[in-house]
């Protein structure tokens, strides 16, 4: 056999197209959607409350309003109910003017503090962002304020050095930016980033298993009804979240800083639900065209490991991606493991739109085999 003749074999194709392919769709969607780092920084809302009852906390909200690169500002709200806002991830920040702001400024001997909370269970892209731009302010705050405490307290001339002294550090300390941040995640990346690939270690088997499993169906037709052939179909694909997720909550556990049953349980739990969930979600291609279905897959697969949410938030998302988002089983499990594993609220929300998407494209597979795959006569094994 010639070179030639080799690359026209079945194989050397599909190898040739899938390479260009797999190249195609991973730069064509990854390189977009990226894009919105930090372009789309802009589109994130915060909240800035000011509760000061002289000059100074006004003339800073006003003016952070004007400065900050946010399109969407909240002021109409009160600090509680902007720190419950935070903890749901629909605030990216919270920058709060203390009632006694302007007095401990003016005393001179007490220093003044703005709060700027920041939820680190949430999007990489968005606490890291807040991150930079809350101590960018804060280099300002501290500058500006010790300029005018200067300005205020040095009108005095020939000062003893112990009195210098002091009045050096009250302007050096006229002003404290207090970071808060809530739901602390431990420090590494794969802590950050365990959300995602919990998601995506089973998401990616699932997506391969609806391949082969939709094969042994078409395959046994004949031996069983289609309806109990679909039935082993999805026992199956439970049986294999259930020892999928056994190995990669363990591993989860072993490498990453987590600890206590019910953490386990709840991970666990979800892993089986996120097997189940993306095998019926890659299921409906293969089963409508086929094993040509896992070549549509692959894009689908990696348009949701933006639209998930796990690095760029919904609010930062191109519309394509936060359309996919609506439907991602992987958003879903994403901001599920973000609120049970290192959030302070419930992930109810989002199991329910995991298991919503699940059952929806499971009840599309039903349809699909009951109307387009004709049954074969049964034949009685002797």
């Amino acid at each position: 056999m010639k070179f030639k003749e080799f690359l026209k074999t079945k194989g050397a194709k599909g190898s040739i197209f899938m390479g260009i392919f797999y190249a195609v769709c991973m730069l064509g969607i990854f390189l977009p959607g990226y894009t919105a780092i930090p372009g789309n920084i802009d589109a994130l809302p915060i909240a800035i409350i000011n509760d000061d009852k002289g000059e100074y906390g006004a003339q800073i909200a006003d003016s952070l309003t004007e400065q900050l690169p946010f399109k969407d500002i909240e002021t109409d709200i009160t600090n509680k109910e902007a720190l419950k806002e935070l903890e749901k991830n629909d605030l990216a920040l919270v920058v709060h003017i203390p009632e006694t702001f302007s007095a401990d400024l003016q005393k001179g001997d007490v220093s003044s503090s703005i709060d700027f909370s920041i939820n680190e269970a949430s999007a990489t892209a968005v606490s890291s962002s807040m991150q930079q731009i809350v101590m960018q302010l804060n280099e300002q705050l501290s500058a500006q304020f010790s300029q005018q405490t200067a300005q205020g307290i040095l009108m005095n001339l020939h000062l003893p050095q112990e009195q210098a002294a002091k009045l050096a550090e009250q302007i050096e300390n006229s002003y404290v930016g207090n970071i808060e941040t809530i739901n602390d995640v431990p420090d590494g990346m794969h802590n950050n980033m365990l959300p995602m690939f919990l998601t995506m270690a089973l998401y990616v088997g699932a997506m391969i298993g609806a391949m082969q499993l939709v094969g042994a169906l078409k395959a046994n037709r004949g031996k069983a009804t289609k309806t109990r052939l679909f039935v082993y179909m999805q026992l199956t694909a439970i049986l294999i979240g259930i020892l999928a997720g056994l190995v990669s909550t363990g591993m989860s556990f072993a490498i990453n800083d987590l600890s206590g049953m019910d953490v386990f349980f709840q991970i666990l739990g979800q892993q089986i639900l996120i097997y189940w969930a993306c095998f019926n979600f890659n299921a409906v291609v293969v089963l409508l065209i086929g094993e040509a279905g896992m070549i549509l897959n692959i894009p689908i697969l990696l348009i949701q490991t933006i639209a998930n949410g796990a690095t760029i938030s919904r609010e930062m998302m191109y519309l394509p991606y936060e359309w996919i988002s609506h439907i991602s089983p992987m958003y879903y499990s994403v901001q599920a493991y973000f609120s049970n594993i290192f959030g302070s609220i419930s992930a109810t929300p989002f199991i329910l739109g995991l298991t919503t998407v699940g059952f929806v494209a499971m009840v599309i597979n039903v349809l699909i085999v009951w109307m387009l795959h004709k049954p074969l006569p049964i034949t009685v094994e002797k």
